[in-house]
């Protein structure tokens, strides 16, 4: 009976760790309001989910679980608890703006916050970097990085799919696997296959989700540097990354709902 309860007890607690994540997350991928959030409220909010995740990270470790299934399991929980906007809501946040115009501007939005995000963990890191004694600290920085740039993208990719009226099927957690796993092939998502809900909650598709986000921290961990290096570096390779993923998301978008290609720049 105690290790029942005891066993409830620490499934509770780490309830309450993933609504702590996801409520971190969820501020700081707002993309309604660019400037609402400034640098020192994202350091804020960036320590404090370092925190969790760290916490978290270890309750994983101590089952047994690694670090890449843990982080891709973690991962899909925030997906599925991401506020992904209608069109109507779209349009009413960027003024009104359709089409490629709409598309351009949430492109813009959403590399803008990842700049951010990686200009201040970059910097955070950076200064870990140089103090040697905090230097273990410096990774769950890094992976708080990878998860709210992930969260920005997989919100961007899936607000693209509003914008050129690809509807995707499914209930609103089976969406959101979807969108994640898309994320991590860097494509857009095609409804027109039918297992492809299936297929987004496989083994497969899990294992695609873990090895992004395992590349996504990957290139995190190029901007441990001294100083203001690491700031530098995380915020010119998140936005340059951001940017790649949704040429390639719209190229499918368009190419799905028989549109031109995009005229070159």
């Amino acid at each position: 009976m105690s290790s029942e309860a005891d066993q409830t007890r620490d499934q509770s607690r780490d309830r309450e760790g993933d609504d702590e994540v996801a409520e971190i997350i969820g501020k700081l991928v707002s993309q309604d309001a660019p400037g609402e959030t400034d640098g020192a409220e994202r350091r804020r909010l960036l320590g404090r989910l370092s925190g969790a995740l760290a916490t978290s990270a270890r309750k994983a470790s101590a089952s047994g679980v690694g670090r890449g299934r843990w982080l891709a399991d973690l991962f899909m929980n925030v997906a599925m608890r991401l506020p992904i906007r209608d069109l109507a809501t779209l349009q009413e946040h960027h003024y009104g703006l359709t089409g490629e115009q709409l598309a351009d501007d949430l492109v813009r939005t959403a590399a803008k916050a990842t700049t951010a995000v990686g200009a201040v963990g970059g910097a955070l890191a950076a200064a870990q970097f140089a103090a040697p004694p905090l230097l273990l600290s410096a990774p769950a920085q890094l992976v708080a990085e990878t998860v709210v740039v992930a969260a920005i993208e997989v919100k961007l990719l899936a607000e693209l799919h509003e914008v050129y009226g690809v509807q995707v099927p499914g209930t609103r957690p089976a969406q959101a696997a979807q969108f994640a796993i898309a994320w991590s092939k860097q494509r857009g998502v095609d409804p027109l296959k039918p297992a492809s809900v299936t297929l987004a909650l496989g083994a497969a598709a899990k294992t695609s989700l873990r090895n992004r986000l395992m590349r996504t921290l990957g290139r995190h961990l190029t901007t441990l540097g001294p100083f203001l290096t690491g700031a530098v570096a995380g915020g010119t390779l998140n936005r340059l990354a951001t940017k790649r993923l949704a040429q390639a998301v719209r190229t499918d978008l368009r190419r799905q709902r028989g549109l031109p290609p995009a005229p070159q720049s």
